[in-house]
This record gives structure tokens, C-alpha cells and sequence, in this order.
């Protein structure tokens, strides 16, 4: 299993904020840069050296995001199988108390445990990949082995 996936609305919200990186903001730290010159001595200048530092993250950020783009395969949909893949949505039930929890498997870059959504490269996403209904996993966690079973998943 490919483990660079992203969704396809992931992969747009990408590519929005590299446009914006590049023709935007890289616009607005050459300006800052530019004035910053012009106030004189650079090796005094705070204004020179927080707008350097700006531009630092600035490329960091944009190499990251095209690193991104180019690494993902984008995923499209859940396809129906016997196996937990990405995109479903899987009802698990933790075996020490009972409690049922419901989780969408989704690449690292798409992983929000506040909307339900694992990443596949986490304890508990990589335990269940590739999994069928009714099957029982076990993974280490900080706190201590974690029992689940598979309830289902669509």
C-alpha cells in the first residue's frame, strides 16, 4: 500500500497554497527585502533580518508542498473489497471496554483525529489496513497494547 496518499480535495487545497506562496507572498518578502535594503545597513537591521528569515520559511514551505504533489498518489474513491483500505470508513469496538469508534482511514496528509479521520501511518491505521470484518488487531501504543476488533467497514 502506497503510504503517500492524499484526497483529491487535499491535493487542491495544495495547490491553491502553492499559488498563493509562489505569486503572492514571495512577491510581498521581495518588497519587504527591498525596502529593507534601503534603510541602510544590513548587519543592524531587523527589518532585513526578519524578512530573510520570512523568505527562509517561505521556500521551506513551498519545497514541502511540492515535494508533497510530486511524491502523492491521489486517491479517488474506496473501491469495494474484502480488505480495509483507504478511504473507508471502519466501526471498530476496543475490546477491553466495549466502546465502539467509528474512523475514516486517510493518508498522513489528511489524517484530523477531531473529523474521524486516521492516518494510515498511525498505530491504529496501520493495524487495521489491509484487515477484514471480525478480525481482531493488536498494536503498541504509548500507554500500552491496544485490542480492537473489526466490526466493519464500507
Amino acid at each position: 500500500m502506497d503510504k503517500n496518499v492524499i484526497s483529491q480535495e487535499r491535493k487542491t487545497e495544495l495547490e491553491k497554497e502553492l499559488h498563493e506562496l509562489q505569486n503572492v507572498k514571495r512577491k510581498e518578502i521581495i518588497t519587504a527585502l527591498e525596502y529593507a535594503k534601503s534603510l541602510g545597513d544590513l548587519s543592524e537591521n531587523a527589518e532585513y533580518h526578519e524578512a530573510r528569515e520570512a523568505q527562509g520559511k517561505l521556500e521551506d514551505r513551498i519545497r514541502e508542498i511540492e515535494h508533497i504533489l510530486k511524491t502523492s498518489t491521489v486517491f479517488a474513491g474506496t473501491t469495494a473489497t474484502k480488505h480495509v483500505s483507504v478511504g473507508n470508513t471502519v466501526k471498530l469496538m476496543k475490546l477491553d471496554t466495549k466502546e465502539e469508534k467509528t474512523f475514516t482511514l486517510v493518508g498522513p496528509q489528511d489524517a484530523d483525529i477531531s473529523l474521524g479521520k486516521i492516518s494510515i501511518t498511525s498505530p491504529l491505521g496501520s493495524a487495521i489496513l489491509d484487515k477484514e470484518a471480525n478480525q481482531e488487531v493488536t498494536f503498541n501504543t504509548p500507554k500500552g497494547m491496544m485490542h480492537y476488533t473489526i466490526l466493519s467497514f464500507s
